[in-house]
């Protein structure tokens, strides 16, 4: 990397001015519109930015970080200097200019567009399809339940929010770069492909007939190849979309809340299916 900085020690500040166009480039990626022309996401904060770095490294266009946040976290600077990734110092003011929620420290990221077909050829034993979720912190709470349950997949089906949204990444906390996101399918073509592949599809609903931890969905049942599906926070899945999975599976309420939300939800059936899997 000759003339560039090889460690933490070599970085000078270079960002001084919060209304600089690079600033302001960077600050426009909080909005869809930039983040499709420029091919880019956004990543924000220590942890987001930590895990890129670690597993995707290669998507890390530019690094920036503020000269105090530079002394906390030398571990990540570090990885992505020796990544061969541009890294740049900003003022904390600087910093605040791109994102009130970068915490010193930021990424632009490339996007990358993962199939159904790439993920189906591998051979996966356990999916989460998000069906028309819209709120950006269940969305990114529900990959990151998925990837802690050890998920092969995650599926953004039908009119499901950007996985790129700012607040998708901190929520998801790291896990979009750790297993594969799916997006913009309709979800009644995910089943069906899902099922074709030998998966069996059980949508999460209320209105299930089948209970998890019963018959059709004990132990055994979910230690088959299983997509979990959960719909929208308000009005869940549609009937179609209920008939076409192989079972509806309801989550039973044993006190005296009304509901769980999507993330808990998906917490609950795909831990069920894992417990499943590691029993088989």
């Amino acid at each position: 990397m000759t003339g560039r900085p090889v460690g933490p020690d070599d970085l000078t500040l270079t960002l001084e001015n919060p209304r600089a166009e690079r600033v302001k480039k960077v600050a426009a990626l909080a909005g869809r519109s930039a983040r499709s022309r420029a091919g880019v996401l956004l990543v924000e904060g220590p942890q987001s930015v930590r895990e890129v770095v670690r597993f995707a490294p290669e998507r890390v266009r530019d690094l920036y970080v503020s000269a105090d946040a530079l002394e906390r976290h030398r571990d990540i600077v570090a990885a992505a200097l020796a990544a061969e990734r541009w890294v740049h110092v900003g003022t904390e003011a600087v910093l605040h200019a791109m994102s009130g929620d970068a915490q010193g420290i930021l990424a632009v990221v490339d996007e990358t567009g993962v199939a159904l077909d790439d993920v189906l050829v591998q051979g996966p034993r356990l999916i989460a399809v998000l069906g028309n979720v819209r709120d950006p912190g269940n969305a990114g709470a529900a990959i990151r339940a998925a990837d802690a349950a050890g998920a092969d997949a995650v599926i953004l089906a039908g009119e499901c929010v950007d996985p790129s949204n700012p607040k998708v990444v901190r929520s998801a906390a790291g896990s979009l770069f750790h297993l594969p996101v799916v997006r913009a399918l309709p979800l009644l073509d995910a089943i069906v492909e899902l099922q074709d592949a030998g998966l069996r599809v059980l949508a999460a609903d209320g209105a299930g007939t089948v209970t998890l931890g019963g018959p059709g969905a004990d132990a055994e049942a979910l230690a088959a190849p299983t997509a979990w599906v959960l719909g929208n926070e308000a009005w869940g899945l549609s009937a179609d979309e209920r008939d076409l999975a192989d079972e509806v599976v309801r989550i039973p309420i044993y006190g005296r809340a009304e509901s769980l939300n999507l993330a808990t939800a998906a917490s609950v059936c795909l831990y069920a299916s894992a417990a499943a899997h590691r029993q088989s």
